[in-house]
């Protein structure tokens, strides 16, 4: 299983949220670039850039500081936030990501992100963030009446291969991550998920394995010390070959 260390920035800070609320933040660094050669140094191979201004205000505020990551860094970076036309990907693509994220424009203009799986083919997943399994959009502030799971199984059936699922309510909170909500997504064959929000122990990277999910994003927890990098990617290895 892949492990995609968490990097999200506001004002060109490394913060956390709870529970996708602006209005708690926490920092935790004032250079994205120190912090992902942190976790290179560490032995990480991933990493998931979310641009939370841009998520906001629907548009790529941080493009120059994750352009910075992605060009010194030599990890393979995964990007959302505020990405909501072509121009934008491309620029992202051309500039080292290997992978965008397309999150609010999925849910509001289902046709874009058809045409963009059309031309881009893997370089496009979708975030879909979820609240009581309703899909958020708009940086977590608005809640659709949209059913998440299927939500994925819609795009999947559109072509996309990855999706990135929250679970809003257990972002940045510490307290474990939804083994239950995962272990049903795991079941749409064909689409590779990456579990976020609320990883905060090893036990719970090993049960996110062994159900067999492509990867998961870890946050919160190695910020604060509940997590180790290096042990996290040691367990997430670990019965890989079987």
């Amino acid at each position: 299983m892949e492990i995609f260390p968490a990097i999200d920035i506001i004002g060109g800070k490394v913060v956390r949220l709870k529970e996708g609320d602006y209005n708690q933040v926490s920092v935790y660094g004032d250079d994205p670039l120190a912090m992902a050669n942190r976790f290179a140094e560490q032995g990480a191979k991933n990493l998931h850039v979310v641009d939370l201004d841009g998520a906001k205000e629907g548009t790529a505020v941080n493009f120059d500081v994750i352009q910075n990551v992605c060009q010194k860094t030599g990890l393979s970076v995964q990007v959302g936030g505020g990405i909501r036309d072509e121009e934008r990907i491309v620029s992202y693509l051309e500039r080292g990501v290997n992978r965008v994220i397309l999150g609010t424009i999925a849910v509001k203009n289902y046709s874009f992100v058809e045409e963009m799986v059309r031309k881009y083919g893997e370089k496009i997943a979708v975030g879909v963030d979820a609240r009581d399994e309703k899909v958020a959009v708009s940086g977590w502030l608005d809640v659709t009446e949209m059913d998440a799971i299927d939500f994925c199984v819609r795009l999947r059936d559109s072509g996309v291969q990855t999706v990135i699922f929250t679970d809003i309510a257990k972002d940045g909170m510490l307290g474990g991550t939804n083994l239950a909500l995962y272990q049903r997504l795991s079941s749409i064959k064909g689409l590779s998920i990456i579990a976020s929000g609320g990883v905060t122990a090893l036990d719970e990277i090993e049960a996110l394995r062994n159900m067999q999910l492509y990867g998961a994003i870890v946050g919160k927890a190695l910020y604060t010390g509940h997590l180790a990098l290096d042990e996290v990617l040691k367990t997430a290895r670990e019965g890989s070959a079987q």
